[in-house]
């Protein structure tokens, strides 16, 4: 991927014509997310955040002297691409979107940016998806994440278990791009740390019975199990068996896995288990807490705050275009993220705006700490948690 730091000297004249004429007109954004599958507890707080984020720009009436933002959902399943593409499609042919917050798993993400995104020069900002193969993915420059690539969440996990006295595991992940990146990630950073992992292998998800997967697990042995898979399917199916049969009682979390849900299914029958997801204890994310809980959702759900911010990146980008366009806004996306500039948290992206339209530049810094680099994702921070008591409780952060 290319950053675009500077446009075109078409999208300049367009840019300027744009703001000549001073209003661009209403927009409406796209958020696509797996409101049905495997992840299905976590995405309405996702949508939530990415919406609280138009409201506060509508509400504030600084882009476009006074534009609407609109919110268009769209269900990508997680993991049918035919029907996430569909999706994709309809939300740009149909409703008309000039930008998307989404995909959320990595393998849907990666099937509608090349098959819808890129063949429509549609901006695409996803707060999820995580596999290191989108680091590389031919996007034209539409293409960024408020979510790190897994290539840093393994380096991570790997550091949390070895500072816990763990150095042999197995592994098991969800056989798809998250599952097998995530997990290649981790193995090579675990082993370079010194560890063992005795089997890394696949499990499929929407089986009824996983005994034959924690069989082969529990024969290679390890002092903890990683499970690399998704808390509304398979990952939980793992887990059941595993402690039905006494095959493992620690367990290792990625971010697929951490969820009110996890700790609503195991309790403390999980207890002394750990992980991690992206988070951060940073002024913007007490913020943003504290403006969902306001708007009566829970800003510490997984990805809700990247999906704020996602959204976030998307308007401020148009305004510093002058232009709600795809081909306009998508070259300064990297700029808007990172500084120079007046660092914007939760609650001021009117004045971010405001500050846009002065000439001014700014360093939007959100809910999620958010820094783009490389490829247009974000550098990472993570959010340790462990489980005390039957509860999820945080242990720091990365």
């Amino acid at each position: 991927m290319k950053k675009f730091l500077l446009a075109s000297a078409a999208s300049m004249a367009l840019t300027g014509a744009a703001a000549a004429d001073g209003h661009q007109g209403d927009v409406t954004l796209g958020v696509i997310l797996g409101f049905t599958g495997p992840i299905e507890s976590i995405t309405p707080a996702m949508g939530d955040g990415a919406e609280l984020a138009m409201a506060e720009v509508t509400e504030s009436g600084a882009l476009f002297d006074g534009a609407a933002v609109t919110s268009v959902r769209a269900d990508s399943t997680c993991v049918d691409s035919s029907a996430a593409q569909a999706a994709a499609e309809r939300l740009i042919t149909s409703d008309g979107v000039h930008g998307i917050v989404g995909a959320d798993c990595s393998g849907v993400t990666g099937s509608i940016l090349a098959n819808v995104a890129v063949p429509n020069g549609m901006v695409m900002i996803s707060p999820s998806a995580t596999s290191p193969g989108l680091s590389t993915a031919e996007d034209n420059g539409l293409f960024f994440r408020t979510a790190p690539s897994d290539a840093r969440q393994g380096v991570v996990m790997a550091e949390i278990i070895m500072e816990r006295g763990i150095d042999t595991v197995a592994v098991t992940y969800t056989n798809n791009d998250y599952g097998q990146g995530l997990a290649d990630a981790f193995t090579a950073a675990f082993e370079e740390a010194g560890g063992t992992v005795t089997l890394s292998a696949a499990h499929e998800d929407g089986r009824a019975d996983y005994s034959a997967e924690v069989g082969a697990l529990a024969s290679a042995g390890g002092q903890a199990l990683v499970v690399a898979g998704y808390v509304d399917q398979g990952g939980s199916g793992v887990i059941q068996a595993a402690l039905d049969t006494g095959a493992f009682d620690t367990f290792v979390f990625p971010d697929g896995m951490v969820s009110q849900a996890l700790v609503d299914n195991f309790g403390s029958d999980i207890d002394g288990s750990f992980g991690q997801n992206p988070g951060t204890d940073s002024e913007g994310a007490g913020l943003f807490q504290a403006m969902a809980e306001e708007a009566g959702f829970d800003g510490t759900s997984p990805f809700s705050a990247e999906s704020y911010d996602a959204a976030a990146l998307i308007m401020l980008a148009m305004a510093a275009s002058g232009s709600r366009n795809a081909a306009d806004y998508m070259g300064e996306v990297m700029n808007v993220a990172n500084a120079p500039g007046t660092e914007i948290l939760p609650g001021q992206l009117g004045m971010a705006l405001e500050m846009i339209a002065n000439g001014e530049d700014v360093d939007y810094v959100g809910a999620s700490a958010v820094e783009l680099i490389g490829a247009g994702e974000s550098a990472g921070n993570y959010r340790e948690i462990e489980i005390v008591d039957g509860e999820l409780s945080v242990a720091g952060y990365r």
